[in-house]
């Protein structure tokens, strides 16, 4: 049950079935869900024309049926849902991005986080772009269509913005006739294509999306790929697969992704199952049941429980009509949904010497009242385990893990925050584990926000940059 925030989820699709089009979108974006609970969006291209609706709020509150039924039918479509770590909360913030200038249309959906993003902002602007958002992914549309204006073809224009934005990015875009991804050198964000039985293609931060429309998966974007899809069929631009070691964050596995998918030939179950058997082994402890917080602690939890022979237990109910907690604006309205949220089973606890596996600590007030409610349920000893190393450091690829004077780790020691916390012990998972979670993946993992050694080039401050915060700075 932590406070992590995570940037999006985004989703294209090339059919031959437009009438299907607009609801395979909104079944996909329902699967990518867990990404973004902040706002969503769908474009839908027919013939060149562009239809598109976003807004605040989940995807079936967006996408009413007379809202979804009005997008019409398409052949090419992008979708987005949104929690924001760059820009604020709005619904001029919600994506797609809808961009029209001299050589057409295009249309774009960001997962991730540039690291130059302030500096290529004030240069545009001083061209004379006007920007609508506060929001990065503006930044990136604005690049592409910067070198459109030279560039033979759309894909040509996203390969040489390519050597100009920094940072984490997968993309989905669409012109009037290609379907577009792109992933960063470093693949710090998840991003894969799919086949579906008419002959069409989809592009999505998980595979989960893809089974959600019956999409057959083919294989992961390469870090530095980008991928088009059009009449033609599918084809690739290779410039940027430099063969560098890639940076894939490792919390798609201890907490992002969802348990089903397969990220870069790694499933995130399996992962998660290892990050509990890895936990029992290196912090053992003398208990009668393991339970884990919903949703992403159950598989360590059975993992931590199958390795260390003490029985696995439902310890939580939850609420499963109530968002992630970190949505909640406020650390009182977070609490109060904590609350609401999880139910702990007292015939389960009451009595019982607990381990309790959660994902992660950021600052230790949900895990606080968690072991609180553990207590008042009757359980005898409460033993955190958390399947992710201590955070020391921000995060500046997507993650909205803030700046140091945040991070309860950084002020105490273990001992201390289990004290916080009121747990009798406590114990995080090692950085050596982390990266042996995913077994087949075929990339190597960012772990800067355990380490503070990040892949690239971060801000000379340290200090993690937000829009927006640096605009309400800006004078007339």
């Amino acid at each position: 049950m932590s406070q992590l925030h995570e940037e999006c989820g985004v989703f294209g699709l090339y059919t031959h079935e437009p009438e299907a089009a607009a609801i395979h979108t909104y079944h996909a974006l329902y699967a990518l869900q867990h990404r973004g609970q902040e706002s969503a969006g769908i474009a839908i291209n027919d013939d060149g024309v562009i239809s598109s609706h976003k807004d605040v709020g989940l995807v079936s509150e967006v996408f009413p049926p007379d809202v979804l039924q009005n997008l019409g039918s398409g052949t090419i479509t992008v979708g987005h849902v949104r929690y924001a770590t760059t820009g604020n909360k709005s619904r001029t913030n919600a994506q797609p991005l809808v961009i029209n200038h001299v050589k057409g249309s295009m249309v774009l959906a960001h997962n991730g986080n540039l690291t130059n993003a302030a500096e290529l902002r004030e240069k545009l602007e001083l061209s004379g772009a006007i920007f609508h958002t506060t929001s990065d992914t503006e930044v990136i549309a604005y690049t592409i269509t910067a070198q459109r204006l030279t560039a033979p073809s759309i894909e040509e224009a996203v390969d040489a913005a390519m050597d100009i934005i920094q940072g984490a990015y997968s993309l989905v875009l669409m012109s009037s006739t290609k379907l577009i991804a792109a992933r960063d050198p470093n693949g710090f964000r998840p991003l894969c294509i799919g086949t579906m039985e008419d002959g069409g293609y989809v592009f999505a931060s998980e595979s989960c999306a893809l089974d959600a429309i019956g999409a057959h998966f083919l294989r992961d974007v390469e870090p530095g790929e980008i991928v088009i899809a059009d009449g033609n069929g599918l084809r690739s631009i290779r410039t940027h697969c430099n063969g560098r070691k890639s940076s894939l964050c490792v919390f798609e596995f201890i907490y992002f992704a969802r348990p089903d998918s397969v990220i870069d030939g790694a499933s995130v179950h399996e992962a998660r199952l290892r990050a509990g058997a890895f936990l029992a082994l290196e912090h053992p402890v003398q208990a009668d049941i393991v339970i884990g917080v919903p949703d992403s602690g159950l598989d360590a939890a059975v993992g931590y429980a199958r390795q260390s022979g003490i029985p696995y237990g439902i310890g939580f109910i939850k609420n499963k009509y109530i968002a992630r907690t970190f949505i909640a604006p406020g650390q009182k309205s977070r609490e109060d949904k904590v609350r609401i949220k999880l139910n702990p089973i007292a015939s389960v606890v009451k009595g019982k010497r607990v381990v309790m596996i959660d994902d992660s600590i950021v600052r230790g007030t949900t895990s606080q009242r968690i072991v609180k409610l553990l207590r008042d349920a009757g359980a005898k000893e409460v033993h955190v385990r958390v399947s992710a190393p201590p955070f020391l450091h921000p995060c500046y690829f997507g993650t909205d893990i803030d700046s140091r004077d945040h991070l309860i780790a950084c002020n105490h020691t273990t001992e201390e925050i289990a004290e916080i916390i009121g747990a009798d012990s406590l114990g995080y998972l090692s950085v050596d584990s982390v990266h042996k979670l995913a077994v087949g993946c075929g990339c190597t993992f960012c772990d800067g926000c355990f380490t503070g050694n990040y892949p690239v080039a971060v801000p000379e401050t340290r200090e993690k940059f937000r829009f927006e915060t640096k605009l309400s700075q800006r004078k007339d």
